[in-house]
Formats: C-alpha cells, sequence, structure tokens
C-alpha cells in the first residue's frame, strides 16, 4: 500500500506531532487484512461443514476489501473528528469489508444465529436492509464484528464489517452503483423509479426461488420459514 501523505493528499498544515501521532496507521492496514484472512478462513470452514452436512453450500462467493485511505479520511471529516488513529479504529467500522453473497435469504440469518453464538467472532452490530430495505430499495443484512488477533503485545480484536445478500440483490446493488458513477450521483427521476422497479422485481425472484427450493427439497412450509 502507498505510503499516506496527509499534505499531498489534502494540503493541510499539520505539525510534525500531529503526524507522529498517525504511524501507526503504517501497520493498520496489515492488521486489517490479517483480521480479514482469520474471518475467511472460519466462514470457509462454516462453507465446507455446510457442504458435508447438506450437500451443498449456500454461500456463493466471498469477496473481502480494505477501505482507501483517502475515504477513510473524508469519512472522518463528514463525521467531525480530528484526524487520529484512535477515531479510525474506534468510529469506523468499516474499514476492513467483506461481501458474503447467498442462494437464498434464510441462509443469511443461519450463518448470522452462528456467528452471535461463537466465541471467537463478537457481533457488535446488526443493521437489517432486507426486512428493512433503503429508501431506494437496496437490501443487504450489514454485520459489525470483531475478530481476535494474537500479537506480540497481545491480543487484539479489530472490527470488520460484513455485508450479506443474495445473488439478486448483489446483482441490483452492482447496477446500482454503475449508474451512480455514470450520472455522477446526479440520478434522473426517471432511473430513481426504475431502479426501485428493479429492486422488486430481485425480491420477487428471492421470494419465488425460496418457494421452488422448499417444493424440490420436499420440505413442510413449517419447516423453511419465510
Amino acid at each position: 500500500m502507498k505510503q499516506l501523505d496527509l499534505r499531498e493528499l489534502y494540503q493541510w498544515e499539520i505539525g510534525e506531532d500531529e503526524l507522529r501521532k498517525l504511524e501507526e496507521w503504517k501497520k493498520l492496514p496489515f492488521l486489517y487484512e490479517l483480521a480479514l484472512d482469520e474471518l475467511e478462513n472460519k466462514i470457509k470452514l462454516i462453507q465446507t461443514e455446510w457442504k458435508i452436512h447438506n450437500g451443498y453450500s449456500p454461500i456463493e462467493h466471498i469477496k473481502t476489501r480494505i477501505k482507501e485511505p483517502k475515504s477513510i479520511l473524508e469519512k472522518l471529516g463528514r463525521k467531525g473528528l480530528d484526524l487520529t488513529v484512535d477515531n479510525m479504529v474506534s468510529q469506523i467500522h468499516d474499514i476492513a469489508g467483506m461481501r458474503i453473497v447467498f442462494s437464498f435469504v434464510r441462509d443469511i440469518y443461519s450463518l448470522l444465529d452462528h456467528l452471535k453464538h461463537r466465541e471467537d467472532i463478537t457481533v457488535l452490530e446488526v443493521k437489517d436492509y432486507i426486512e428493512n430495505p433503503k429508501p431506494n430499495g437496496y437490501q443487504s443484512l450489514h454485520v459489525i464484528v470483531a475478530v481476535p488477533l494474537t500479537l506480540f503485545e497481545g491480543q487484539r480484536w479489530m472490527k470488520v464489517e460484513i455485508q450479506m445478500r443474495t445473488l439478486a440483490m448483489d446483482f441490483w446493488a452492482s447496477m446500482e452503483h454503475i449508474l451512480y458513477y455514470k450520472y455522477d450521483k446526479q440520478v434522473p427521476p426517471h432511473v430513481v423509479r426504475e431502479l426501485s422497479e428493479a429492486a422488486k422485481a430481485a425480491d420477487a425472484l428471492d421470494k419465488k426461488m425460496h418457494g421452488l427450493r422448499k417444493e424440490i427439497m420436499g420440505v413442510s412450509e413449517a419447516a423453511l420459514p419465510e
């Protein structure tokens, strides 16, 4: 990762003392990378167990990313917070991000319930945009977790944001992102309406596939909740 130069990035007058306080940023990306690796290994183990017990895994794919330094600093600015490492770690929860894409909605909540009962992961916050979609139609389950790293100085818990969604939700979110980028966030009203309709269609598809799954597997209505 390119070394962060705050003066070059924002052309702010920052004293040497402040810059020294931000020196820890050099090692933070590596800690977040390690946290993502630890979490991804745990999720892949769960994925393997699902395959063994059920004959298939409902997880389609997993993606990870580290937030760009510029985006982190801009987010601190929007929150009105000082540029300190403590604020980065304690107030920015999505520096490390993981997206898990599922075949079916019910499996998203199965994984969430499993994570809540693990001792090696702590669930800190849940925002359910599946049960309560955003006004534009966006659906996803956002979960902030803490993952422990064993370092020379002791154990350190690092936060990771997990976004869990179905294939249909992921396709919609990708198209929405592309359109907002194309229009530089000034999306025409008719496109916003079309996106909203597309979100309803994606939700209907998820419900349809859930019904087909129950029928194919020969499972009763009571056994598989909506």
